[in-house]
């Protein structure tokens, strides 16, 4: 098993503002978002099974815990409140899907990789809309 704990900055970000945009959010709030989130800080603290992430930006802060296999209370990147599932997909990735708590919107997701040279891939989705960025530790 990997071991994902530590301080993570962001090397590359790619489709970050049209995730956001298939989400519908407004154009105001994109780019105040990929603005705010063009550096984010993440600490990650693994402990067998059991995650803690906390994502830090200019504009917000999210943290949340969460063990493998077992449904846990998020919000999607836009703000609303889900139920999520995270579980094992290989040796290195985790996947983890999420369901709205209220009203209809895109289904979202996200996974979270750790290459051979290192580095972390985090994917989220909205719908058919795949948002990649690569994290190397601080």
């Amino acid at each position: 098993m990997p071991n994902f704990s530590g301080h993570w900055k962001m090397k590359q970000s790619e489709n970050f503002e049209e995730m956001l945009k298939a989400l519908g959010v407004n154009l105001m709030l994109r780019k105040i978002a990929v603005a705010a989130a063009s550096k984010p800080a993440v600490e990650i603290k693994q402990e067998g099974e059991t995650f803690y992430i906390k994502t830090s930006t200019t504009v917000r802060t999210t943290e949340i815990n969460f063990k493998i296999g077992e449904e846990f209370d998020e919000q999607t990147v836009d703000g609303r409140p889900c139920k999520s599932l995270a579980k094992w997909v290989s040796e290195n990735k985790m996947a983890c899907e999420q369901k709205l708590l209220k009203g209809d919107g895109p289904k979202t997701a996200w996974t979270r990789e750790m290459t051979n040279d290192g580095e972390l891939i985090l994917t989220m989705t909205a719908d058919d809309v795949v948002c990649t960025r690569i994290y190397i530790r601080d």
